[in-house]
């Protein structure tokens, strides 16, 4: 099959490259012409587990192309792929202006029939708007047909879910596209879930607000059991030996981030209130989710007093490990806190160093992780690399002026912890020693 894909971020890129890997013609197309560039010569402009790898292989064989003009890829494609972002506007809804604009090109420039596969989330009745966008700019002289396939793709991990999903969603209206769009997938021997635009639409939406739910719901039993004296770790093992609760997304920690969970959730809101509805668990989920991050400076600052003068060592800055992806993330909110309380902060994270520099100029960043905590008063740990789950305590006991640890995703064993010297501080966790 010959595929076209709009937009080179994670999604794009990922879909673009897999769809090759599976043996099929893919030119991949985006606006942004340094993204192009990039890619041409064989970089990716984003990082992520084996992406890098995947477009080279499939570039040199040819199976793999790339263009600034989106129009070229309509061309030349049968089916589209549309995978632009949908960031959030001003009243939290989906912002679908890059969305409209794919769909006037593709309405300018199909010359035959053309199957546009809608893999951007989008606010459910948007599958109807791109088809009647097309139909207007095409002025009807070919046919096409719209389909939802939405994705659910981690970023960290999104190429082995691509090729190894737990489920395929597509909703369509015209039975003959869903058929052409689940043949696309047949390789991975996954289970096809057939529904209708609207239901599919909704069905991304409801995945990933249950999923903040459940983050939000176990920071909050994380809470109490601060007040109470109780552990979380060793509750939510007890709840989660209950084969009706999944542990999946229920770990306790300073919230969710990046480029979904936020912005998803937020929709989701607008959608229901659009519809007439209060969606209050969601309101919630967000409330706290929000909350969580300043619970975290306040315990920094209940331990360390007034910040004026003191400097507090972030380990992470991408929303979660193996990637480099800043957006939303909880490093951001936090370290901004604490610069606004008047603490100095150095930062250290594997990848996401320069995306964050741009974000936050006020922080010092180290070239690894215990050049970071040299001098520090407090260590804040913000995203659970691997790297860091290992830490050499010794080592780290030498470098920080004072011995004291707040764990933002429980990583760590507290008796390790405080076993080394240090004052271990979690999120739900029982309360440890004070610090020498």
């Amino acid at each position: 099959m010959r595929i076209g894909v709009v937009g080179t971020g994670y999604v794009g890129l990922v879909t673009g490259a897999c769809f090759a890997d599976l043996g099929n013609r893919v030119i991949c197309a985006d606006i942004d012409r340094r993204k192009i560039e990039m890619l041409k010569r064989g970089e990716t402009p984003i990082f992520e587990p084996g992406l890098e790898e995947k477009v080279r292989i499939n570039a040199r064989v040819g199976r793999l192309s790339f263009t600034d003009d989106v129009g070229e890829a309509v061309k030349k494609s049968k089916v589209m792929f549309v995978a632009v972002g949908t960031p959030p506007g001003p009243d939290g809804e989906a912002d679908l202006s890059q969305v409209r604009a794919v769909a006037e090109t593709v309405g300018r420039a199909m010359n035959g029939y053309r199957l546009v596969v809608n893999k951007s989330t989008v606010p459910v009745g948007t599958g109807d708007i791109v088809s009647q966008i097309i139909a207007q700019t095409s002025g009807g002289t070919y046919p096409h047909d719209v389909v939802s396939n939405p994705e659910f793709l981690r970023e960290g991990s999104a190429i082995h879910d691509f090729m190894q999903p737990d489920r395929i969603v597509i909703g369509c209206s015209n039975p003959a596209a869903g058929e052409m769009v689940a043949e696309l997938y047949a390789p991975l021997n996954a289970p096809i879930i057939v529904t209708d635009l609207l239901s599919a639409e909704m069905i991304k939406y409801t995945s990933n607000a249950f999923l903040a739910l459940k983050i939000s719901f176990i920071n909050e039993v994380a809470n109490i059991c601060e007040r109470v004296g109780a552990d979380v770790r060793d509750v939510v093992e007890g709840v989660t030996k209950d084969n009706r609760i999944n542990p999946a997304f229920f770990g306790a920690g300073v919230g969710y981030g990046g480029s979904c969970f936020p912005k998803d959730t937020l929709a989701l809101v607008g959608i229901a209130a659009k519809a007439g509805y209060d969606f209050q668990i969601l309101k919630a989920v967000i409330d706290v989710n929000e909350a969580q991050r300043s619970r975290f400076v306040a315990k920094i600052t209940e331990r360390l007093g007034d910040l004026g003068g003191k400097t507090v060592a972030v380990w992470g800055l991408s929303f979660k490990p193996n990637t480099d992806d800043i957006r939303e993330s909880p490093s951001l909110d936090i370290i901004g806190k604490l610069l606004a309380a008047g603490a100095a902060v150095t930062a250290y994270d594997p990848v996401a160093l320069e995306a964050a520099r741009g974000a936050l100029p006020d922080v010092d960043y180290a070239s690894d992780p215990y050049a970071a905590a040299e001098g520090a008063d407090a260590l804040a740990v913000v995203t659970d690399w691997n790297e860091f789950k290992e830490a050499n305590f010794e080592e780290l006991a030498k470098a920080m002026r004072r011995r004291l640890i707040f764990d933002g995703r429980n990583i760590y064993d507290p008796a390790k912890v405080e076993a080394a010297g240090f004052e271990y501080v979690g999120v739900g966790r029982r309360a440890g020693r004070a610090a020498p």
